[in-house]
């Protein structure tokens, strides 16, 4: 029993202590210039699915849950969203040059119409972002019709 009561104490402080290591949830400022929204003028209804399914983790405007205060999936969150930015990040879009631009628009059509966008772990907490079918229709026919009316 003495033994067990040492495991679980250094746990517990195994634990106090990872709360102390700093993980950066500061989120760049979003130029209006840049922003795919407003840079594309996006429609109302799309502006919304794409706020709440797809901003969280792919632009600079990540609202960090209360769990993302709390390690380690403070941990795991932060290398999610960075991830997601590193693919495709809605806030700098106009910085991306037009190959880049069509190549992300088609994953985009790719991984929504295949339901692997949102991710489904992120769809537990946030019921927002699990999409209707209705929904990734409309968010797929709204960057087909990008992909043809443009030419960057």
């Amino acid at each position: 029993m003495k033994k067990f009561a040492k495991i679980i104490f250094w746990i517990a402080i195994g634990i106090i202590v990872i709360q102390f290591i700093p993980v950066n949830r500061d989120n760049l400022p979003v130029k209006k210039s840049e922003n795919f929204i407003d840079v594309q003028k996006t429609p109302e209804k799309v502006s919304a699915i794409l706020k709440n399914a797809c901003y969280d983790c792919h632009s600079n405007e990540t609202k960090y849950p209360s769990y993302a205060y709390i390690a380690p999936f403070s941990w795991s969150l932060k290398s999610h969203v960075n991830e997601g930015r590193e693919h495709l990040n809605f806030s700098v879009w106009n910085a991306y040059n037009k190959d880049l631009k069509k190549g992300m628009l088609e994953k985009s059509i790719q991984t929504v119409e295949n339901k692997v966008m949102p991710m489904p772990a992120y769809i537990i907490y946030h019921k927002e972002a699990n999409l209707s079918d209705a929904e990734r229709t409309l968010l797929n026919n709204y960057f087909k019709d990008l992909l043809v009316k443009n030419s960057w």
